[in-house]
């Protein structure tokens, strides 16, 4: 069947099913009725989407680390420790490398060689290779709720045997789990592949099991401008919708200029919900996610708290769902567990302290204005390349440099786009290349920059966009020229 956005008929899905679950010997052990019944008997607190619903309803921001490790054990111990000594709202489990690009023999080398030197030699939780038992083992002995984190192209039967495990959340998509991550891997295959992890989805939904899903918000993590983010988020989320899925968590990644990170979190939901009312998903729950900063971190810890701090306002303030934390030592590789829980406890106490605030900043509404018209240029444009269809259209466009993400790796992304910040820290578009923008929207986008560049006293060029990727990680937001880092703005 040719590539196109609606709902994978029963006959197709259930053979594609057989040849997933032959992929790895683990495949055999997923019983999909029984699995549904295993969701059924798990209390409220264990569930992912009904903790998000209560906290979208009560304008609630929960808090949720990163983390994963080779074996249950082991992993179970850094969740509850998580959980316990880092008073975690929502639990994560990350998976593995190996396991994200479906090598699980080189996953199950790495579960071996753990065992014998007595910790992980994986860069996370190999789900595949230890199966929907080994799964039920993390589900059963803890008491939140418990999302898969990842970063895979074809994640099909991680899928399987993580629903069938118990897990109640999954995050990623058909272009956030691309673009950002693969090289080789042509939009159809990644958007096809996915809607059947959408379609697993709908079928737990109608059975009456509800599977949160998450489109990953931050894709590259730097400077990525909220049109783009967004514009991802709304396409996976509507075809996420096409297939069944009825809890939704849209996701954006921290730039830095407060105004502009709460105006985006803010835009995020309205315009997610206006594609979904607009095309009849009217059923659909919609979250956010904001994700504290992906880029580079300082090496100071006490700075990075700052960092981290910062990220732990904006979530506040922008009334998200959830906020994605990280650590002071993100600047040293993989944390350490009581690094992780000091991170979340940075968070949670800056949240509750302004938990009762309101950002009530005079650009607030023209920033939202600006994402808005940004974000409808591109996805309508995305449409419209489709002929009505967003899958078919989502691949021309990606192919048209339409939807271009800065700094993919992908080689099917155009990577014509650059962003960089203005005077003021937010992130703008240096060069458009081919996004659909109207020359209102690009005039709008220079003026900003070209502001910034007459400041610094020199021309707005690709030289900003190397010094904003690394100002956070020296201890500045804008990348500014030696000697200039006293300027107001």
């Amino acid at each position: 069947m040719s590539l196109q956005n609606k709902r994978i008929a029963d006959d197709e899905f259930s053979k594609i099913r057989e040849e997933v679950l032959r992929q790895w010997p683990t495949g055999k052990g997923v019983d999909l009725d029984e699995a549904i019944e295993f969701h059924k008997s798990l209390p409220e607190r264990k569930i992912f989407s009904k903790k998000l619903i209560n906290a979208k309803n009560n304008g609630i921001t929960l808090i949720q680390p990163r983390a994963g490790v080779a074996l249950i054990h082991e992993h179970i111990e850094l969740l509850t420790y998580l959980q316990n000594n880092g008073e975690a709202d929502l639990l994560p489990t990350t998976i593995d490398s190996y396991t994200r690009q479906n090598r699980y023999e080189e996953a199950e080398n790495g579960i071996r060689e753990s065992m014998k030197q007595r910790r992980s030699m994986l860069n996370g939780f190999p789900a595949v290779n230890h199966g929907v038992a080994g799964c039920r083992q993390i589900i059963n002995a803890l008491d939140t709720p418990v999302q898969v984190r990842h970063g895979t192209p074809d994640a099909r039967l991680l899928t399987e045997i993580c629903y069938a495990g118990g897990f109640t959340s999954y995050e990623g998509g058909g272009i956030s789990y691309n673009l950002p991550y693969a090289k080789n891997v042509p939009m159809e295959k990644t958007i096809r592949d996915w809607q059947y992890v959408d379609r697993l989805t709908g079928i737990y939904e109608e059975a009456g099991v509800s599977i949160n899903r998450e489109p990953y918000g931050p894709l590259t993590g730097t400077l990525v401008p909220p049109c783009i983010s967004h514009s991802v988020a709304i396409i996976e989320a509507l075809l996420a919708a096409e297939q069944g899925v009825r809890n939704i968590t849209v996701g954006y990644g921290q730039c830095g200029n407060l105004v502009q990170d709460v105006a985006a979190i803010r835009t995020l939901e309205e315009l997610t919900n206006e594609y979904m009312h607009k095309f009849g998903y009217d059923d659909v729950v919609i979250t956010t996610v904001f994700h504290q900063w992906m880029g580079g971190f300082p090496q100071d810890e006490a700075k990075a708290f700052g960092v981290i701090s910062w990220g732990s306002a904006t979530a506040a303030l922008s009334k998200a769902t959830k906020v994605i934390v990280k650590t002071p030592h993100e600047a040293a590789g993989v944390p350490t567990m009581e690094a992780n829980a000091q991170g979340l406890r940075c968070t949670k106490q800056v949240i509750n302290m302004l938990s009762d605030q309101v950002c009530t900043a005079a650009d607030l509404e023209l920033e939202k204005d600006v994402i808005r018209r940004e974000t409808r240029c591109i996805v309508d444009k995305c449409f419209e390349l489709g002929d009505g269809d967003i899958a078919v259209g989502t691949v021309r466009a990606v192919m048209a440099g339409v939807l271009d993400i800065p700094f993919a790796p992908s080689r099917f992304n155009a990577g014509k786009m650059l962003p960089a910040r203005d005077n003021n820290g937010a992130i703008r578009i240096l060069n458009a290349g081919n996004l659909p923008f109207t020359q209102e929207i690009k005039d709008f986008n220079m003026d900003r920059i070209n502001e910034r560049a007459a400041a610094e006293k020199r021309s707005a060029s690709f030289q900003m966009v190397i010094d904003d990727v690394y100002a956070i990680s020296k201890g500045r937001l804008v990348g500014r020229p030696q000697g200039l880092h006293g300027l107001s703005y």
